[in-house]
């Protein structure tokens, strides 16, 4: 079992039979408007050492790692929150329900938009070229000015922090709520691409990805499907996420750079009715 399945299973069993039944949710699902109970638990680690092979892709259920990569390229490269950016260059649709009043057609003055507003990308590869060993590489996209510019969902993960460890680089991803089940695998590996990324970048290996999730929960539509998910036995293999070697700035990535080799995973898909 690799270390993504152990760790999936450990934590659901956790949210099953210790977790808290929250009260009065925001979310809702879409397709009753009923609302979207979630059970939860809170301050939650997950440590992966990518130089060791490690990656946080379960083998309990297919994971859409190119469409992840893909919002990652979208946020800090593009730095837009234009959902036309989003749809028509990438092909990506699951940010279409959090289209922003204020301002119609983005999501908001929100995640790509606060990362171009503040300068967070380029100002984070100067720094760690002009001083890697400096203690304050760190990029928010909690920004309260940006919130009262417009509405939109304020960001899930929002926080990154990068240390250089000799020829590593190492980062840290603070996410305040996790949809686990559905995303919390997405988030890992898109995170690990933009790490590999700025590692190649600024002429480091991408070293360890620590993921901190204050709020991991479980919506009660869901709790079926993680039963099954539990009941499945993960596939035996190593999976290794391949950036290509041939590039070294950070603007010239492209999702055709990546390649997952060695990938396996239990099927068939399950469908998860998503709350927004």
């Amino acid at each position: 079992m690799n270390k993504a399945d152990k760790i999936f299973k450990d934590t659901m069993k956790m949210i099953l039979e210790e977790g808290t039944k929250d009260e009065g949710p925001r979310p809702y699902y879409p397709s009753d408007n009923a609302p979207a109970h979630s059970t939860f638990i809170t301050h939650q680690i997950h440590t992966y050492d990518i130089s060791k092979g490690e990656l946080p892709i379960i083998t309990l259920r297919p994971i859409a790692i190119k469409n992840a990569i893909k919002e990652i390229l979208w946020i800090y490269q593009d730095q837009t929150s234009s959902l036309d950016v989003l749809k028509n260059k990438y092909n990506i649709h699951w940010w279409d329900e959090w289209e922003s009043k204020d301002r119609p057609g983005t999501i908001g003055q929100r995640y790509g938009a606060t990362v171009k507003k503040h300068n967070l990308m380029n100002n984070l590869l100067e720094e760690i070229k002009k001083n890697p060993y400096g203690r304050r590489h760190i990029m928010s996209l909690w920004q309260e000015e940006d919130f009262k510019e417009t509405d939109g969902l304020k960001p899930c993960a929002y926080e990154t922090i990068w240390t250089v460890r000799g020829e590593y680089l190492d980062m840290s991803l603070t996410q305040r709520s996790s949809d686990f089940i559905v995303a919390g695998h997405i988030n890992g590996m898109q995170y690990v691409a933009l790490l590999m990324m700025v590692a190649r970048h600024c002429g480091l290996k991408p070293g360890k990805f620590t993921h901190y999730i204050i709020n991991l929960h479980l919506y009660d539509r869901h709790e079926e499907n993680a039963k099954i998910m539990l009941e499945r036995e993960p596939i035996n293999c190593e999976p290794k996420l391949i950036l290509n070697p041939d590039k070294t700035d950070f603007y010239s990535f492209t999702i055709d750079d990546f390649e997952l080799v060695g990938y396996e995973s239990v099927k068939p898909q399950l469908k998860f009715e998503l709350a927004i």
